[in-house]
């Protein structure tokens, strides 16, 4: 049985993988690859490697979860070096942990190795940093998509702070959110920005306002990353990616 290597990819440019994520991709037998990992970083891998795309988008799963786990589960038997790759970091928002559980219970050795993870990375490269002295001392990261659709585990009410607030996989639902964060108490004119494509040649930010944004950013394209505070303001002095 072989090792599984549940490993981050990072969030997009090739020269933010890591040390050591880069070293078991040219040692794998097999990499398990998901639509967010920048596909350049399997030409790192050795002559022989099998690659299995297992992506995800939101009118299409090439496999639902449940058969990516056992999919990977079955690598294990088959191949001494096993690594599943996935955008970001494999525990945010990434299933890691699920894949890791079914490892568990089946007795296969796996490590999780950590990525960038593009709720930081993304605002980063757009020149709007998720925590400022003066402005905010915290953030938080949400997700844009959640598993029900009757019953939403995001705590609307908590959120009235000037915290900063990421949220990943949201675009497809940023009319929802502008509307919620309204609806708590949240002013017309506060500040928000969606990324698009962050820390790929192709990145895009746009800026606008809770009232306004829906319909300056509904035509992004996809991946793109919703950050909510005041420290958007900051784009305008600290954008230096897409200059």
């Amino acid at each position: 049985m072989g090792r599984v290597y549940l490993t981050g990819a990072g969030p997009g440019a090739l020269e933010l993988l890591t040390i050591k994520a880069l070293r078991v991709i040219r040692k794998a037998d097999v990499i398990i690859y998901d639509r967010l990992a920048n596909p350049e970083i399997l030409s790192e891998a050795k002559d022989g490697c099998e690659f299995i795309y297992v992506g995800k988008a939101d009118s299409h799963h090439t496999l639902p979860q449940d058969e990516i786990n056992e999919l990977i589960y079955q690598a294990s038997l088959k191949y001494d070096i096993v690594v599943r790759l996935k955008g970001g970091d494999p525990l945010v928002f990434g299933r890691g942990g699920e894949e890791g559980i079914y490892l568990k219970q089946r007795g296969v050795k796996f490590e999780f190795i950590p990525g960038i993870t593009s709720a930081i990375a993304v605002p980063e490269y757009a020149g709007i940093p998720v925590t400022h002295r003066g402005i905010t001392v915290s953030f938080r990261v949400v997700t844009g998509h959640e598993a029900s659709k009757n019953k939403s585990q995001i705590p609307w009410e908590n959120y009235k702070s000037d915290d900063t607030i990421i949220f990943l996989m949201g675009l497809h639902r940023l009319k929802h959110i502008t509307e919620k964060l309204l609806e708590i108490g949240k002013p017309k004119d506060f500040p928000i920005a969606v990324i698009s494509k962050g820390t790929w040649a192709e990145e895009k930010t746009v800026i606008g306002t809770l009232s306004n944004i829906y319909e300056k950013a509904k035509d992004l394209p996809t991946p793109a990353l919703i950050v909510v505070g005041k420290v958007v303001k900051l784009h305008k002095d600290l954008s230096w990616f897409e200059k």
